[in-house]
């Protein structure tokens, strides 16, 4: 289209007077203007306003097709707002964009932080777990708030999980005669009257955080005793190799460990588990909270070989548990060239079901035996655990 009917408008909190000519213009003739009470306030939209549906949906705005329409979204329409969600529904040629500078970028400038060594996260529609994968000791972070309220929730979160010694520098209304910016450590927080919008600058103290390395301490799941051990888990991840933007299935998933570790090893990654035991499933489901996984790592009860045809089409399989013949051939009946399937036997039975996949398939097969060093009456010795046999091979 030569003449874009949506115009979508990034716009700060010094309104119009801080609005390019271009956006200006765009504001001035549109017929209609999508936006939060916020924006439309400090556009003057008056009756031409509309405010966002709850829940959030961008059909009204589709539904206006052709006709004049600005969109307002608070400083880069395509970072942390609804630019991505509209584009993904129109043609190129129907829209354009003027984006102002983000929250992210005006805070760091706040901060004096390098903007491309600083973590930048919508906490304002996430849970503070979301922080889990990425806190860690001088961290930098900044985080985008749904209120003020949230923001003493956040400073009772971190000091429950270790990070209390963490400063915080709260910013209000960035870039708008009403901004406000101070500090405060999680542990001694004490403000009660911060405004909307807001974002917090964490400088990270206290607590270590999470290992970045695979194999993480089995006392960092929940689990009933049914998990891949450390070591184990450790040699399983690094087989089925993650990537950014893979998919896993972890057939007989157990605690989930493997999956949970499979979405921390690379960004983006996801994961969906299968496990036949319903308690189990809440073991799975806890873990994926518990490390601000949840959107990433999905839960499916029910025996693997029955749910396959109800799965999303993986990069890597993990066949953790119920390895059969009849399951190894329903998988690789399914799954595409390329996938990467790996296996661990710790049965006779199952040791054999791989082998002789081996045989026929390839890949590498290997047995692992390892011993740890416990009491011995006055002295110490060697406890051997069960040898576990892993199979791997890509289709």
């Amino acid at each position: 289209m030569v003449d874009p009917w949506l115009t979508i408008v990034g716009i700060g909190e010094d309104g119009l007077s801080g609005l390019s000519d271009a956006s200006r213009s765009a504001v001035s003739k549109a017929q209609v203007i999508f936006g939060a009470p916020r924006h439309l306030a400090l556009c003057d939209a008056g009756d031409r306003g509309r405010e966002w549906p709850v829940p959030f949906s961008v059909d009204p705005v589709l539904a206006l097709r052709g006709q004049p329409v600005v969109v307002l979204a608070s400083g880069d329409p395509f970072w942390h707002g609804a630019g991505g969600s509209l584009s993904a529904h129109i043609e190129p040629g129907e829209w354009v964009a003027h984006p102002a500078p983000s929250t992210f970028s005006i805070a760091a400038s706040r901060l004096a932080w390098r903007l491309e060594e600083t973590l930048c996260i919508g906490l304002h529609a996430a849970p503070f777990e979301r922080l889990v994968p990425i806190l860690a000791r001088d961290a930098r972070i900044i985080c985008l708030m749904r209120d003020g309220s949230a923001v003493a929730e956040l400073a009772a979160w971190l000091t429950s999980k270790g990070f209390g010694p963490s400063t915080l520098t709260v910013m209000e209304a960035l870039g708008g005669p009403n901004e406000r910016v101070r500090t405060v450590s999680a542990d001694a927080f004490d403000l009660s009257d911060i405004a909307h919008p807001v974002a917090v600058g964490l400088l990270a103290g206290g607590a270590a955080g999470l290992s970045r390395a695979c194999g993480l301490d089995d006392d960092t799941f929940a689990h009933d005793g049914q998990i891949t051990k450390r070591p184990i888990r450790a040699l399983t991840l690094s087989a089925l190799a993650p990537r950014p933007g893979e998919r896993l299935w972890d057939l007989g998933a157990g605690s989930g460990s493997v999956s949970v570790e499979w979405c921390l090893a690379a960004p983006s990654a996801t994961s969906t588990a299968v496990e036949a035991r319903a308690d189990r499933m809440l073991n799975i489901t806890q873990n994926a909270t518990d490390f601000g996984l949840a959107h990433r790592l999905s839960a499916v009860e029910g025996k693997a070989i029955d749910r396959l045809d109800d799965l999303p089409t993986p990069n890597a399989v993990f066949i953790g548990g119920g390895a059969s013949d009849a399951l190894l051939t329903a998988v690789w009946e399914r799954i595409p060239q390329g996938t990467r399937l790996v296996g661990n036997a710790v049965t006779l039975e199952t040791e054999m079901l791989f082998t002789n996949w081996h045989a026929d398939k390839g890949g590498s097969l290997m047995r692992v035996e390892l011993a740890e060093a416990e009491p011995l009456g006055r002295m110490r010795g060697w406890a051997r655990a069960r040898p576990v046999v892993q199979w791997s091979v890509t289709r």
